[in-house]
């Protein structure tokens, strides 16, 4: 019986997973509290109080039975999801269970108040002298340590969850939700949201055609690597990560191993870019948030590494900036960082179709072997549609719309805004669980590493920077209100 079906991919999953979130959600505008159970944590120093129902009109199930039910609820959706996909559903479940508690105890501990607390009003209200100041977004970096330390000395655990191991999906269906987010801060500064989307993809297209073109001459110049695997390796390091070298290698007609090694390698790095590159920026430009917000975008690969440090750098800046007394509001950094991102991805359908073209007639001609025009759709990545159609119905709904409905619409947003946290969190626990160091290297890693490391922090970094300073420099978000 399985198998007969057509499988539904990841990327189109993300999308009707962040719809069902952002139309439950919407519940709250006529009435209908749909998602108020779902769970909530903040910083804390007694943890009987750090969990609640993001609702208070769910109080009545306390934080653990906020927990339990938010657990249950995506345990049962993602669960129809992987039968779509025709996944192993029994190993899913179980799989995503561990995937699940591990990610959220490594969230709780994040947002413990001597890792989390970052201003003298919470050092006041927890009663604490000291502490890291990382913000709950530690909890982030804590998600991916964990799942670090079970992909490389617990390999058969991670082996046995692997079904759930599934990043592109959590970060992708993340990315669909903040979308309707997004689109609330930015119907409130409408002319500044729009000065950024121009921006974001004017840096995009300057930076893009010249990333590929220096890493693919690299990879074959210096390294002596093949088309086959200049290719997907130039698309992985320049452009999106993981999506773009599979839809790069399948454009090409490449080997399977081909886009599966250039991704793991995106992974490896993106690890260790999402933990340097915030802090870095924070403190080489400390007057320059939306700088750096773009740097992340363009500098760190896959969409879950690039998006968790847009959220990391928005926390540093957004913290740094209130203990000199002004407050930015919230998601412009982030956003900024989401949108360079996303219009990177757009750019995969586009790339992976001239790529097809190039191949199928100039390189690898085979007779009747033609490239479609409708490569270009199957390879686009159809989350970026959905990200676009939260967004815009949002902003919609906002534009001129009353205070009171307006306030309706900010709850609704928030509430979907708590599943998009959660999503990330599973994303940096898999993103750990999948960089299995040792594996990589037996199987022969090391030469791709090496242009990696050439390319990456000998050209792409510096070369982003340049590029962010270019159409960023100068621009500072807005101003919270009172």
């Amino acid at each position: 019986m399985q198998g007969t079906k057509t499988a539904m991919n990841e990327d189109w999953l993300a999308v009707w997973l962040g719809f069902l979130v952002f139309v439950l959600s919407l519940g709250t505008l006529v009435g209908a509290d749909l998602l108020g159970w779902v769970v909530s944590t903040s910083i804390w120093a007694d943890l009987a109080k750090a969990l609640a129902p993001v609702s208070k009109a769910y109080a009545g199930l306390g934080g653990l039975g906020a927990l339990i039910v938010t657990y249950v609820a995506l345990l049962v959706v993602l669960s129809i999801g992987a039968r779509l996909m025709n996944a192993d559903v029994k190993r899913f479940a179980l799989g995503f269970t561990a995937v699940f508690w591990l990610s959220y105890i490594a969230w709780i501990i994040g947002s413990w108040a001597n890792i989390a607390a970052s201003t003298p009003a919470q050092f006041k209200t927890f009663g604490i002298s000291w502490s890291l100041r990382l913000t709950p977004e530690a909890g982030f970096i804590v998600a991916l340590l964990v799942g670090l330390a079970v992909g490389n000395f617990m390999p058969k655990f991670a082996g046995w969850m692997q079904e759930a191991v599934r990043p592109e999906l959590y970060i992708k269906t993340a990315i669909v939700i903040l979308g309707g987010f997004l689109g609330v801060t930015a119907a409130q500064q409408l002319s500044f949201a729009s000065a950024l989307m121009f921006r974001g993809l004017a840096a995009i297209i300057e930076a893009y055609l010249i990333y590929w073109a220096v890493v693919y001459y690299v990879a074959r110049k210096y390294f002596k690597f093949s088309r086959e695997w200049a290719a997907p390796l130039a698309s992985g390091i320049s452009i999106c990560g993981v999506s773009a070298a599979i839809a790069t290698g399948g454009a090409i007609r490449a080997r399977p191993i081909v886009p599966i090694m250039v991704s793991s390698l995106v992974v490896i790095f993106a690890v260790v870019e999402l933990i340097i590159l915030p802090f870095v920026a924070r403190g080489i430009m400390p007057n320059e948030p939306m700088v750096a917000a773009a740097w992340m975008g363009l500098a760190v690969k896959t969409d879950g590494a690039a998006v968790a440090s847009g959220a990391i750098t928005e926390s540093l800046y957004l913290t740094a900036a209130a203990a000199n007394g002004v407050k930015y509001e919230s998601g412009w950094i982030l956003g900024t960082t989401t949108t360079v991102k996303i219009f990177i991805d757009i750019f995969i359908g586009v790339w992976a179709f001239i790529l097809a073209y190039i191949w199928t007639t100039r390189i690898n001609v085979r007779e009747g072997d033609k490239a479609r025009a409708g490569e270009m759709w199957e390879r686009f990545p159809k989350f970026v549609l959905g990200y676009i159609v939260t967004f815009v119905v949002i902003l919609l709904l906002s534009v001129g719309a009353s205070k009171e409905f307006g306030a309706k619409i900010g709850a609704a947003m928030k509430e979907a805004n708590t599943f998009r946290v959660i999503f990330f969190v599973l994303t940096f626990f898999t993103i750990g669980v999948m960089s299995n160091f040792r594996k990589l290297w037996a199987e022969g890693i090391g030469k791709l590493a090496a242009v990696y490391v050439v390319t990456l922090f000998g050209f792409i970094i510096w070369v982003g920077l340049v590029i962010s300073w270019i159409f960023f420099h100068g621009v500072k978000p807005p101003l919270a209100a009172g």
